[in-house]
Order: structure tokens, then C-alpha cells, then sequence
């Protein structure tokens, strides 16, 4: 009898469409690189030297995730602890019209580092596509923090807390008949004029535009990556800031414009 009702089973996950395996409520992916220069928002936050980054995400099908991201820092102020970023990030991801709005929070972390450092910023990212173009536009606001607030001699700092905006939009789109994709990127920041707590800033001069134009290049799980960097913060604004604002490579500004290589893979 049991031979029979096995034989019966194995026929019937033989049969397509019958006994598949059941679609995991959790994926897992992942991500690791190598940058010649971690620039955020514009800003050398590894003093223009090389930043070895990764990341692992959890996706639920409700369209839940949750994220976490780190690299190596140097420079630009008192990190302290392991000269380390970690961001843990959770957010919901849900399909809307031809795109997808995916709304979260981030919270930046510099372990074992300096107080009064970190701080959370929620984010809204709308996506869509427009012909050959994948498009993306964010929002992300960082509520009043002792992170973000004025603790430098700059004229128009007031205050200990202070809030952050950041605007953005992204663009990329493939080369037709190659592994090549051309991508582009500008973004404001409106925020503290001046230093934080530990000598960094999320908007060292109060208020700039950052841009990158490049392309990246697959072959195979590996990605590789080309971009000029830049922003439009001045010397004469930086000289505000220095010395933590200059880098102790060359003492030029960590904000002025850089081509940045990369190399990364995904999993």
C-alpha cells in the first residue's frame, strides 16, 4: 500500500505544473565593492582614498524589506571607534502606475564612534520609466538631531539641533547591443550651515547641489564602474569648514570634483 501511494506521488510530481516547490516569502540578496573614493551626496567621506562597501537585503513579498550597508570611512571630521558607516534601513516597496514607490527610513551609524553621530532619515522614492530611461526621484528628511545641529564657528550657525532635506534624481539607460549603461545624478541639500558634533556635516555650507554622469559596464556578476563627481560648494565656502573639510592627502577640498572608479558584484 505504501508502495503504491509513493508511486503515486512521484507520478504526480512528474506531471508540470504539479508538486513545485513553493515560492519563498523571503529573498536574500547582496552586494559587495570597491570604490576609489566613497562619496556621499558629493562629499569624500574616505579622504579620497579607496572604500571597500557591501550590503545585504531582505525582501518580503508584501513588498517589506529590511537592509543593511556599511564602509570604511576616513577623514572629514571625528568619526572615532573603527572609522566605520553602518546604515540599517527598513522600508515597504509596492508597484504603482508604470513604477514603483518605495517609502523607508535610514539610520546612519558610526560604531564604537564619537556621541552624538548618528541619526535617522526617512525617505520617498518614486520610479518610472520614460522611453529608453529608467528614472528615480527621492525625497529624504532628517528630523531635528543633535547630529545634524551647528556646533562650528561658521557665521550662520545658530542653534544645537537642526534638520536636513535632500532632493535628488537619477537616470540610466542602456546602450543598445552592449553590456554598457550611461547613468546620471543631481541632488540639493538644504541643511545645517556649518559642522556637526564630531566636525561633519550632512550640509557642510547650508544649502549645494551635487551631479555625477557616468557608465557601467557589466561582465558578468561583476559591474564595472566609471563617474565624474562634483558639487557646486565653492573654496571660499569651504574655507568655513577647514580643517576638517580638506583632505589630509593633498589638502584640497573634499567636495571638488573626482573621477571615482568602482568595481562590484551582487548576489
Amino acid at each position: 500500500m505504501k508502495k503504491t501511494l509513493f508511486a503515486l506521488a512521484a507520478g504526480l510530481c512528474a506531471a508540470p505544473g504539479l508538486c513545485q516547490e513553493a515560492p519563498k516569502p523571503i529573498t536574500v540578496s547582496g552586494s559587495i565593492g570597491l570604490v576609489s573614493d566613497y562619496r556621499f551626496r558629493g562629499v569624500s567621506q574616505s579622504d579620497k582614498h579607496m572604500a571597500v562597501q557591501g550590503g545585504l537585503t531582505a525582501t518580503h513579498t508584501s513588498g517589506f524589506y529590511a537592509a543593511v550597508w556599511g564602509s570604511n570611512l576616513a577623514g572629514w571630521g571625528t568619526f572615532g571607534g573603527s572609522n566605520m558607516e553602518l546604515d540599517l534601513v527598513g522600508g515597504y516597496k509596492t508597484p504603482i502606475g508604470g513604477g514603483a514607490l518605495d517609502v523607508g527610513l535610514t539610520w546612519y551609524m558610526y560604531p564604537g564612534g564619537a556621541s552624538n553621530t548618528d541619526f535617522a532619515e526617512p525617505y520617498a522614492k518614486l520610479s518610472g520609466t520614460a522611453g529608453p530611461l529608467n528614472l528615480l526621484a527621492g525625497v529624504a528628511y532628517a528630523p531635528k538631531q543633535e547630529a545634524l545641529g551647528n556646533f562650528s564657528n561658521t557665521p550662520n550657525s545658530r542653534g544645537q539641533k537642526k534638520d536636513n532635506l535632500y532632493l535628488w534624481g537619477d537616470a540610466n539607460a542602456g546602450v543598445p547591443g552592449t553590456a554598457l549603461t550611461v547613468k546620471g545624478h543631481i541632488g540639493y541639500s538644504h541643511g545645517n550651515p556649518g559642522l556637526g558634533p564630531n566636525g561633519t556635516s550632512v550640509a557642510p555650507t547650508g544649502e549645494y547641489f551635487d551631479w555625477l554622469v557616468g557608465a557601467d559596464y557589466v561582465l558578468g556578476p561583476v559591474v564595472l564602474g566609471i563617474a565624474y563627481v562634483d558639487t557646486d560648494i565653492t573654496k571660499r565656502e569651504s574655507a568655513y569648514l577647514l580643517p576638517n573639510f580638506s583632505s589630509n592627502k593633498n589638502g584640497s577640498s573634499i567636495a571638488s570634483g573626482r573621477i571615482v572608479f568602482s568595481v562590484g558584484a551582487s548576489f
